[in-house]
């Protein structure tokens, strides 16, 4: 086990796990834009970039390197599984790609259509994040950089051409010690998560983010489910966070005030139940109709999918992938799950491998009952990573 991730295990682990489904999309991706999955490699000497272009054969999807850019700064490695590690708009348009540095303290922004880096920016001095890694998370006219080992918020001004410019850092705190982790935006709201039973809101109106003052422990906090990763529905009316725990947790907070409210835990199942038998349930991500939220079962070597209503933010069993190939052989430990398609489930499922490799799924569900079927092609490997945990694709999710 890599030294940091062995840290936040045992920081976790102590009180702390999630789930998905696959099944059959024998739909070919759309032909009019080709599709890319891009993997922050985190590598320890010269941190990568991998761009794969998403394809098929007879035997189902798959995924075909293209290019690894040399991001210009240095990874670490390991660190929190809910931290996003690379960032676009949520937009078919988009021009940017935004990369975080954990072993440099600083982002690197590329062009995603000439696939070349632009530039590398830095926070202040005392931003600092060699513990456990830089999340991200970018509206319109913002970039904001989560630094673990300083726990502050560094807020960067999207300028044109991908460049970044450094407007200030706020410092934060989980109400039990923690760090910064999982972060997502919708409109004027960050919401985050510190990986110690704390969750809490901001205002970036103005752009430095202002706190709603709303900083409260989750519901799962008394039974030791910690959110670790957040998704925000399209609408903005729910936040829904995916929890380090023994079994397959998610919760769900109302934030169609403005702010977080009381969250709900949903349990979906034990490391023994066979609806939902993975453990971990750090990172969760909403379909792009939000029928479906995917759970990356991150110490499960699995993923499981729940049914989500969009209008009562309620969660319910659906389906599970069993244990992926290649588990603990080369790879462990589960990070972010992305989807292939735009519109409706996704189709397919990417999973980035910590070890390192990007797992294949692809997805079926009636609105009923649903199926996550790993392709015959899967796992895909990620030879530039040592320790896979965030992965994108453009073009991205609509929100």
């Amino acid at each position: 086990m890599h030294p940091r991730l062995e840290l936040v295990l045992m920081a976790m682990i102590s009180a702390c796990l999630v789930v998905v489904c696959p099944a059959k999309d024998k739909r070919p991706h759309p032909a009019s834009q080709p599709i890319f999955v891009i993997t922050n490699d985190d590598a320890l000497l010269s941190n990568d970039l991998s761009f794969y272009l998403a394809g098929s054969n007879q035997q189902g999807p798959t995924l075909t390197l293209q290019t690894a850019l040399v991001t210009g700064g240095l990874g670490i490695g390991g660190g929190f599984f809910g931290s996003p590690r690379v960032a676009l708009l949520p937009s078919s348009s988009a021009q940017c790609l935004y990369a975080s540095n954990a072993g440099t303290n600083n982002i690197t922004t590329i062009s995603i259509q000439s696939q070349q880096v632009v530039g590398t920016f830095a926070g202040f001095r005392n931003d600092k994040s060699t513990t456990n890694g830089i999340g991200l998370a970018i509206s319109n006219n913002y970039l904001y950089a989560g630094y673990t080992a300083s726990n502050t918020l560094v807020t960067f001004a999207v300028q044109p051409g991908c460049q970044l410019s450094l407007l200030g850092d706020t410092a934060v705190a989980g109400l039990n010690g923690g760090f910064i982790g999982g972060m997502a935006i919708h409109g004027n709201l960050l919401v985050v998560a510190y990986g110690d039973g704390s969750i809490q809101s901001f205002n970036i109106a103005n752009g430095l983010p202002i706190s709603n003052d709303d900083e409260q422990n989750s519901a799962g906090f008394a039974s030791a489910t910690f959110p670790e990763s957040v998704d925000i529905t399209q609408d903005g009316h729910f936040a829904i966070f995916g929890d380090a725990a023994l079994a397959t947790t998610v919760e769900v907070s109302d934030i169609s005030s403005g702010k977080l409210t009381a969250s709900v835990m949903y349990t979906l199942g034990t490391a023994t139940n066979a609806v939902a038998p993975g453990t971990n349930a750090a990172s969760a991500r909403l379909s792009p109709d939000e029928s479906l939220l995917y759970i990356g079962n991150s110490q499960g070597g699995s993923v499981t999918a729940a049914f989500f209503n969009k209008n009562t933010g309620k969660v319910s069993p659906g389906c599970y992938s069993g244990v992926l190939n290649g588990f603990y052989e080369p790879w462990a430990y589960v990070g972010s799950v992305v989807t292939r398609d735009p519109t409706g489930t996704g189709g397919v499922l990417y999973v980035a491998e910590f070890g390192s490799s990007i797992g294949i799924l692809e997805v079926s569900s009636n609105g009923t009952t649903c199926t996550l079927t790993e392709s015959p092609n899967s796992p895909i490997p990620d030879n530039s990573s040592p320790g896979l945990l965030s992965i994108q694709v453009f073009p991205p999710r609509p929100f």
